[in-house]
């Protein structure tokens, strides 16, 4: 992996492949999720082997005989996308193949939570493969629950707000860092509301050797309380807000995409969204808190890779 990314051969708008491999499906308008597949599909092309475990894109996705995918696909087990994706490679290899990619894409839950075993065992084995998570921020697929990447304060089925306790309680959790935390050769968080970052990191995921990662939000309209034509807004707000932050780990180190001098107001941003209608202002003072509380953390780990970088740690 090199020090730093280059701009040779970055995917934009006008050089985007015109193939579709995911088309017909029957997502909720505004999906996000659908979205995020949609373009990563785009960029790793048809030699690619897709495993989605159940969840909204499996579920919209694999409706026979109206099929989704151009391309070869399978369902896998909630907890088992890291695991077969690592069978998949083991058959590929066995067989000979060559110019072939394999590719899971999982949501929030089956990511953080469900299938967060099978995917570090995937790191760990080091197989050639990207895993890509669409954290559209709930069990959507099964009622709006919540999941471990399910924000402070949000309204889900299973953390109702009320007069007492808006939403959940719970601090979303830190999944870029956990995974980084494995010595992953490539990992990264994207949104779709930055889409071109979104596309190359795909690119230079499906370059890597090894196991690669990718983390982009995608918000889903009906458990955020959206309106379907909000979905890419909504996306770049939350970076912008500083949120959620666009960066990379490579060679053992943080790199941080974008660095705000100023963060968009939080609230503005909070009030468009159902699931933050019980919140008050001491809520949302709390989310700006452990906001400034992850970017000092952030800034800390990124300074760091800089100074040893250039030979000026400890």
């Amino acid at each position: 992996m090199s020090d730093k990314p280059g701009n040779e051969n970055r995917i934009t708008a006008k050089n985007l492949s015109e193939d579709e491999f995911f088309y017909g499906h029957k997502a909720c308008a505004g999906c996000g999720g659908s979205l995020a597949v949609r373009m990563a599909l785009k960029v790793m092309g048809k030699r690619t082997f897709l495993v989605e475990p159940a969840g909204c894109m499996s579920a919209v996705s694999f409706n026979f005989p109206q099929m989704s995918f151009a391309n070869n696909a399978i369902i896998s087990a909630f907890a088992g996308t890291g695991a077969v994706m690592s069978g998949i490679a083991a058959g590929a290899r066995a067989l000979g193949l060559k110019d072939y990619k394999v590719l899971g894409i999982a949501g929030d839950g089956g990511t953080a939570d469900i299938g967060i075993q099978a995917l570090s065992g995937l790191i760990d084995r080091n197989d050639d493969a990207v895993y890509i998570c669409y954290d559209n921020e709930a069990y959507m697929n099964t009622g709006v629950q919540k999941s471990g990447l399910t924000p402070f304060g949000a309204d889900t089925t299973t953390t109702p707000a009320g007069t007492e306790i808006h939403g959940n309680q719970r601090p979303k959790k830190n999944l870029f860092e956990i995974i980084a935390a494995h010595g992953v050769p490539y990992a990264a968080t994207a949104s779709i509301g930055y889409m071109e970052d979104f596309l190359n990191k795909v690119k230079r995921a499906s370059e890597v050797k090894g196991t690669s990662f990718i983390h982009v939000i995608a918000p889903c309209p009906t458990g955020w309380g959206i309106s379907t034509d909000e979905t890419v807004e909504i996306a770049r707000e939350v970076v912008d807000t500083g949120l959620w932050y666009l960066a990379e780990f490579y060679d053992g180190q943080i790199h941080l995409n974008k660095k705000p001098k100023t963060f968009k107001p939080v609230k503005d941003y909070i009030r468009k969204q159902g699931r933050f209608r019980g919140l008050s202002e001491d809520d949302l003072k709390e989310i700006i808190r452990q906001r400034d509380e992850t970017w000092i953390r952030l800034n800390q780990r990124a300074e760091r890779s800089d100074m040893s970088r250039y030979g000026h740690g400890e």
